[in-house]
C-alpha cells in the first residue's frame, strides 16, 4: 500500500521497529535518566566524619554497619549486608542536608 505520495511503505520489519522506538520512548528515557542517578549516587562520597548515629530511621543493623564499616561512598554502602535501601535513602538525604550546612554535623 502507498503512502498518499505515491511513495511505497517501508518493509513491515521497519514499520514494526519505528513502532516499538516511538512507542517506548518514554520509557527508555525514563530509564536513562534513572541509571545516570544511580551512576552519581555509586560515587558519592561519604565523609569519614559522617554521623550515622544521628540518622533517625535507619535500621539498627543498618547504623551498626555503617558505623562499623565507614564506607567511603554510597555505592559501596548499598552493597553492605545488612544496609536496606530505606537506610542508604537516608543516608542520602542526610548527606544533602551535610552539604547544605557547610559540612557540619546536625
Amino acid at each position: 500500500m502507498p503512502l498518499r505520495d505515491g511513495r511505497p511503505l517501508p518493509p513491515e520489519p521497519v514499520r514494526r521497529e519505528v513502532e516499538i522506538r516511538v512507542k517506548y520512548a518514554g520509557y527508555v528515557e525514563r530509564q536513562k535518566r534513572i541509571v545516570d542517578r544511580l551512576a552519581r549516587m555509586e560515587s558519592r562520597a561519604i565523609p569519614q566524619n559522617f554521623g550515622y548515629e544521628q540518622i533517625r530511621g535507619l535500621s539498627r543493623e543498618g547504623e551498626e554497619k555503617l558505623i562499623r564499616y565507614r564506607p567511603e561512598t554510597v555505592g559501596i554502602a548499598s552493597r553492605i549486608d545488612g544496609v536496606t535501601p530505606a537506610d542508604v535513602s537516608l543516608v542520602v538525604v542526610h548527606l544533602d542536608r551535610w552539604a547544605r550546612a557547610g559540612g557540619r554535623p546536625r
